[in-house]
């Protein structure tokens, strides 16, 4: 069993940015793959970034690429969502989540334990 816990989120300007954390607990977590996603009302979740805790290889979905970076801090237990240059179309929920997988799946179907989400909200 994980346990996930974001924070971070909150109000900010188009252009601005934010960093997202996600504090993991749990046995075994060093294995698990970590993944953000993201959702708004009336609308599936979307996949932001991915990566694994031994690795520093990452992916991105190709509405953030290059606008956000994902990372590991092991020593904390925490997974970190960099965002930049933010823009209204990025709000919405951010969820982390961790996946048994050893692939880099950007699928949510993949992804066996979730937080409880941040909002984000960015104004024009």
């Amino acid at each position: 069993q994980l346990y996930l816990a974001e924070s971070g989120g909150g109000l900010v300007q188009a252009g601005g940015s934010l960093t997202l954390s996600c504090v993991v607990s749990g046995r075994g977590f060093g294995g698990y793959t970590m993944g953000w996603f993201r959702q708004t009302p009336g609308k599936e979740r979307e996949f932001v970034a991915v990566i694994r805790w031994t690795r520093t290889t990452a992916y991105y979905g190709d509405s953030v690429k290059g606008r956000f970076t994902i990372s590991t801090e092991n020593d904390k237990n925490t997974v970190l969502l960099q965002m930049n240059s933010l823009k209204p179309e990025d709000s919405a929920v951010y969820y982390c989540a961790a996946s048994q997988t050893t692939a880099y799946t950007n699928r949510p179907r993949d992804y066996e334990y979730w937080g409880q989400g941040t909002q984000v909200t960015v104004s024009s």
